[in-house]
């Protein structure tokens, strides 16, 4: 190996950093001429396509940018209602950064 060539699991790491991840999901907009921002047209179908290493595949067809919203960007399941706080609340106390 000379002085500039880099080895090979390196390269392989850092060429993995640049790769699009498998799994990754977006939505397309269906019609001619629909590769524009999605506000142009939020009524118009979407098709959900996902990575999967080497090709985008099919996931699902929706209504509208919306439904293609909910479903890439799913929202958090709330904590169960029994679970205790995420931080226990502050003792009483007279510190300086506390209100008199």
């Amino acid at each position: 190996m000379g002085e500039d060539d880099e080895p090979l699991e390196q390269w392989a790491a850092r060429r993995d950093g640049r790769l699009r991840p498998v799994g990754e999901r977006k939505a397309v907009p269906l019609g001619s001429g629909q590769r524009r921002g999605a506000h142009i047209a939020p009524d118009a179908p979407r098709l959900i396509v996902e990575w999967d290493g080497h090709a985008w595949q099919p996931v699902t067809l929706v209504d509208d940018y919306a439904a293609a919203c909910r479903i890439l960007n799913p929202t958090p399941e709330p904590p169960p209602a029994d679970a205790p706080p995420a931080r226990p609340p502050m003792a009483p106390g007279m510190g300086r950064h506390r209100k008199q």
